[in-house]
């Protein structure tokens, strides 16, 4: 089996730390139109072929959630649409991560959704950090890197 060739994707959340990963591992970030329709819907279109590549995803959900989410769902699917062959959502900050459970009846369990829809959406694998509880790795059918940064700034204190 050949290698894929890497690419790296953004939305509009946080556009420097995809561009500052990319120059570390010495390339870019791909090109692609990532915005909003007049009416407010999510647009995006890949402007390059990925047929056939190992795609990251740099897409944290932070506020405003969920424009953040909606936008690396709707990069997924154009993704997937396009024949990338593997997807990996990089998400440093999880949306939703504190709604892991039910705290009361009748409320969701609103970090699996996110879950669900990832998946559906077409990643085939998730790294994110720093989760609220690591049963949401739990969630997913995909496979999921929950990473830490605690040995990483232990270095800087």
């Amino acid at each position: 089996m050949g290698e894929y060739p890497l690419k790296i994707f953004t939305g509009n959340a946080h556009p420097e730390l995809a561009h500052e990963v990319a120059a570390f591992m010495r390339t870019r970030v791909g090109s692609a139109i990532v915005g909003k329709f007049s009416d407010g819907e999510c647009r995006v279109q890949i402007e390059e072929n990925i047929r056939g590549a190992d795609v990251f995803v740099i897409q944290p959900t932070c506020t405003p959630a969920n424009d953040n989410i909606m936008e690396l769902l709707a990069i997924l699917d154009a993704l997937k649409r396009a024949s990338a062959a593997r997807i990996t959502a990089v998400i440093p900050y999880y949306g939703y991560g504190r709604q892991d459970r039910k705290s009361q009846p009748r409320t969701p369990i609103t970090a699996k959704l996110v879950a669900d829809l990832l998946t559906q959406a077409g990643a085939h694998r998730v790294l994110t950090m720093e989760l609220h509880a690591g049963q949401i790795q739990g969630f997913y059918s995909i496979p999921v890197d929950h990473i830490f940064s605690n040995q990483v700034l232990v270095d800087y204190l």
